[in-house]
């Protein structure tokens, strides 16, 4: 068992990702500056086709990573459907978007002696329990606990029912074989958009989880760029080693994005003088920083706020140049998270629709992940169909 700093820096991190609740630090001079220092031959990408990518399947309307999720996503006819995955202690890949249990399943009361302290907090880890027994557990929509009255309080109140129905936490191989099996069905080619989640820890665990993760996509098909498969991590150090190491070992060549964190999130962590410290990503802001990211991913997931900057309102976009960065770099920019909630619109923006527009077609985004992929794509065709 890890010490409680480790284990509450791990649960930070998994709170923290993809949640848009940081204020970002990536303003529109820090990155203009790096857009204004580059050659003016550089090429910029212009892209035409917008990819709507499901994020954690159609998860405002079911419980975020259930293969119902996933197969109304699909339905939906999205370009892509995401997978966070994670180890469990018998080292199978399970999808969860967060390293711990107790956040979407029944976890606490039926294992309720398997949770370890983080300053006086109980959590459950997922690299604490065996496929076998994560199967017992009944999943359902995010949900906190009142500190008050010890309720369950949804994280978001007009989305799915808690605990209502029946629904599993997958692996990524059902997954899989459930987008592939209506890929068939269908006559679709909807891909993949595989997370691997804190590299960082399963490895101080022992466990090789980017190694485990593309054997798996190996052994389902995909093994080239022109697969349609994208793998994401947050981990810069883990990127390249799958970059450099892994994916030559095993013959495969995989189109990669690094995520982009704001370090206060704690979203990597470092062991220094016996510490874990979270990675520094201010180097992300200094000019050249996508010319080192393009030699070992072919795109990167910023944060919205790091493409349009905070200070934008109605009358006046203000774009913070990472995007044209990324495009003359080749690489291809697929933000964090867009929803419908009326908490979750930008000040900037009327509404959904018009965020969708702004991300997509003023920023010029490659593409999006959003709760709502449905309202995404009728925001895009709505965009075409204006004239």
């Amino acid at each position: 068992m890890k010490s409680n700093s480790i284990t509450f820096l791990l649960l930070l991190a998994g709170t923290m990702s993809l949640s848009g609740c940081a204020n970002s630090s990536f303003t529109a001079n820090q990155i203009n500056n790096q857009v204004a220092s580059m050659p003016s031959q550089s090429k910029t990408i212009t892209t035409n086709k917008k990819i709507v990518i499901a994020h954690r399947g159609a998860s405002g309307y079911l419980p975020e990573h259930s293969l119902a999720s996933k197969a109304m996503a699909h339905a939906m006819n999205v370009d892509y459907i995401e997978q966070d995955v994670v180890m469990t202690k018998d080292n199978q890949l399970v999808v969860l978007h967060d390293p711990y249990l107790d956040r979407v399943t029944n976890v606490a009361q039926l294992f309720p002696h398997r949770s370890r302290q983080v300053f006086g907090s109980k959590r459950w880890l997922a690299i604490d329990f065996t496929l076998a027994e994560i199967k017992q557990l009944e999943m359902t929509e995010g949900f906190s606990i009142d500190p008050n009255t010890g309720k369950k309080v949804p994280n978001y109140a007009n989305r799915f029912p808690l605990f209502k129905s029946s629904f599993k936490v997958p692996t990524l191989g059902e997954e899989i074989e459930l987008i592939q099996g209506l890929n068939h069905s269908r006559n679709m080619n909807i891909g993949l958009y595989v997370e691997i989640k804190a590299p960082w820890f399963h490895l101080m665990e022992k466990k090789d989880i980017s190694l485990a993760v593309l054997k798996v996509l190996k052994d389902y098909g995909y093994s080239k760029k022109s697969d349609k498969v994208f793998v994401q991590c947050f981990d810069p150090d883990e990127t390249k080693r799958i970059h450099d190491k892994l994916l030559p070992k095993l013959d495969m060549d995989l189109q990669l994005v690094q995520l982009i964190a704001e370090t206060s999130w704690g979203e990597t962590m470092r062991m220094k003088d016996g510490k874990l410290v979270p990675y520094q990503y201010d180097w992300m802001k200094e000019v050249g920083a996508m010319e080192k990211i393009k030699k070992f991913a072919d795109g990167i997931g910023p944060w919205v706020p790091m493409i349009i900057d905070n200070e934008s309102s109605k009358d006046n976009i203000m774009l913070t140049g990472l995007v044209e960065q990324a495009h003359r770099n080749q690489l291809v920019v697929h933000p964090f998270t867009l929803r419908m909630e009326k908490s979750q619109i930008p000040h900037y923006a009327k509404d959904f629709e018009d965020l969708v527009t702004i991300v997509l077609y003023k920023a010029n985004a490659d593409g999006i992940f959003t709760d709502f992929p449905d309202h995404a794509i009728k925001s895009i065709t709505n965009y075409h169909h204006q004239d």
